[in-house]
């Protein structure tokens, strides 16, 4: 096994900053949804009913500056070749599946802030700094932002389990370095 990684990205290796990008938004983002998903059943009552959406959203605001930053590193970086054994298919299939992520995480983020802020009210990310609202800037801006951030963030999850299958697919069945990349290392005598 080979450890060495440098912080930017070489046509054959993820870089460490490329890499942490990628784990920390994937955790981030299965943790939002998880985060979502258990809130959104509380009832009034509930200490979390106000703590659990305080929580999503300081995480999603600090996810955006992060997700902005990813794409400015990714734009200065080269991109680590694909490898031999993926066909021309997995290679366009794997461009579409990243370009969905992205586009599907600002959509989400920019709906989320559309829910939080229609009512006037800044958004507080952990008590330390406000981010303005708009106040309402659409008729049901916050029923059509939260249908569409609702049944986006489910959508977005089934690509997750994808991904997550295809990069196992990669690693198990095809045995090549797909997978090894993100992780930060390469498997010697492995296409």
């Amino acid at each position: 096994m080979n450890i060495k990684i440098n912080m930017q990205n070489t046509t054959n290796q993820y870089g460490w900053l490329s890499i942490l990008l990628h784990w920390l938004v994937a955790f981030t983002v299965i943790g939002l949804f998880a985060l979502g998903y258990w809130m959104v059943d509380l009832d009034y009552y509930n200490p979390w009913n106000k703590q659990g959406p305080d929580l999503h959203k300081s995480i999603g605001i600090l996810l955006f500056f992060v997700m902005v930053f990813r794409l400015i590193w990714r734009s200065v970086q080269l991109k680590p070749k694909a490898l031999k054994t993926h066909s021309e298919t997995e290679k366009k299939l794997g461009h579409l599946v990243h370009l969905f992520f992205y586009t599907a995480l600002f959509v989400l983020m920019i709906c989320g802030y559309l829910i939080s802020t229609a009512d006037g009210r800044a958004i507080e990310v952990f008590q330390l700094i406000s981010i303005v609202s708009f106040g309402e800037l659409f008729t049901n801006q916050e029923d059509l932002a939260g249908a569409v951030h609702k049944y986006l963030a489910y959508l977005l999850m089934s690509f997750v389990v994808l991904h997550a299958l295809a990069a196992l697919k990669h690693h198990f069945i095809d045995k090549d370095n797909t997978l090894t990349r993100m992780l930060g290392y390469q498997r010697l005598n492995i296409k």
